[in-house]
Order: C-alpha cells, then sequence, then structure tokens
C-alpha cells in the first residue's frame, strides 16, 4: 500500500471520529478544544496531530488540498 494512500486513509479515519463526535462543519472543527479532542472516542496522539493539521488547513482555505494529497494552488 502506498504512503499516500496510507496517510489518506488516516485523515479519513480521524474526520469520521470527528463526525461521530459530532464535530460536522469547519466552525465546529475550529471550536475544537485540547479537552474536547481528549474526549472523542478512542482518539490517538498521531490523530490528535491530523486534527491540529485540519484545523490549521481550514483557518488557511486550504483543506481540500490537504486532504487530497496536493499542494495548495493559491499564492498570497
Amino acid at each position: 500500500m502506498s504512503e499516500k494512500r496510507t496517510i489518506f486513509q488516516q485523515r479519513m479515519r480521524v474526520l469520521n471520529k470527528l463526525y461521530n463526535y459530532g464535530c460536522k462543519t469547519e466552525k465546529d472543527l475550529q471550536k475544537l478544544t485540547i479537552e474536547n479532542i481528549l474526549e472523542i472516542n478512542g482518539i490517538t496522539i498521531p490523530e490528535m496531530s491530523v486534527i491540529t493539521e485540519l484545523q490549521k488547513q481550514v483557518k488557511a482555505g486550504t483543506l481540500y488540498s490537504y486532504l487530497g494529497g496536493g499542494e495548495n494552488e493559491q499564492s498570497d
């Protein structure tokens, strides 16, 4: 299995856990605190890192590129 596929699958597992927790929008994701993240059933430390990266990508407007493993085409 390729590394990119494994990374993508991990990101999707994290998104699934977030969705099951009740985090269903970008706004919900941005509101998550470390205390909230620790409440997520079965969350692991590597998954916590993915959540913080998801939060950064949403804030930067590059979530779709991040999830797809591509580079952001926007330039500031």
